[in-house]
């Protein structure tokens, strides 16, 4: 199957398919697929079937949930160049979660039955996911304490970082383009708790915000002011 230049060079900057041997690439280019949504689409509901797992070529989407009275929680924000959605996956349960862009998105999709073949057909593909479930659980119980915990510049702190994580995100740029509204989304907060926190992280020389995006001016500093309790 022939793939996009956007999907091509999306797999070559991701680690784990130079681990494959040539049939497991043969097999995964031939599987593999993508498609692009706006700004604002639910591409998936929560309780849909887990039937693939997700790479996200280009965009931005956030994983969230509404509670039976409307209110809304995002669980993370995923920027482009990462891998999610293997929990769900290997469980084969309906999705907990929804999935929305909250930038124009181009996806790659890897069917289920292929992730699980090449869990059992390739060792490395194997010690990545493990890897990407721990370093995830890490940062869902990191994410309780800081919300139960933390100051709102800290929530912020934290939710900002934390889209820098070498193993989840490894292609992060320093501009995110994210609104104050969007940042607030992912981080529990008001949009005017949202701004003061930015303000004072912004005071701190940490980033600069600008008109909707922040630039990560200090990430080791933004890192080290989120767990500055711990």
């Amino acid at each position: 199957m022939t793939l996009s230049p956007e999907l091509t060079a999306f797999l070559e900057k991701s680690r784990w398919p130079a681990t494959l041997t040539a049939g497991q690439m043969d097999r995964l280019r031939h599987d593999i697929y993508e498609r692009t949504y706006s700004s604002g689409s639910i591409i998936f509901p929560r309780g849909t079937p887990a039937d693939h797992w997700f790479g996200l070529i280009e965009g931005m989407v956030k994983v969230d949930t509404v509670s039976p009275d409307g209110r809304s929680t995002t669980f993370a924000g995923v920027p482009g160049g990462a891998w999610f959605g293997e929990g769900a996956v290997l469980k084969n349960e309906p999705r907990p979660y929804s999935i929305v862009a909250i930038r124009d998105s181009k996806l790659a999709f890897v069917p289920r039955t292929t992730f699980e073949w090449l869990l059992e057909q390739s060792t490395s593909f194997s010690r990545f996911v493990i890897d990407q479930l721990n370093w995830r659980c890490g940062y869902y119980v990191a994410l309780i304490e800081n919300r139960r915990l933390r100051e709102a510049p800290a929530r912020v702190a934290f939710c900002l970082s934390e889209l820098f994580n070498p193993q989840l995100y490894p292609s992060t740029e320093s501009t995110l383009q994210l609104s104050q509204e969007e940042i607030g989304r992912l981080c529990g907060l008001s949009r005017q708790n949202t701004n003061r926190a930015l303000r004072e992280l912004a005071n701190a020389k940490m980033l600069a915000v600008e008109y909707g995006s922040v630039v990560i001016l200090d990430l080791p500093r933004l890192r080290e002011f989120a767990r500055q309790d711990e």
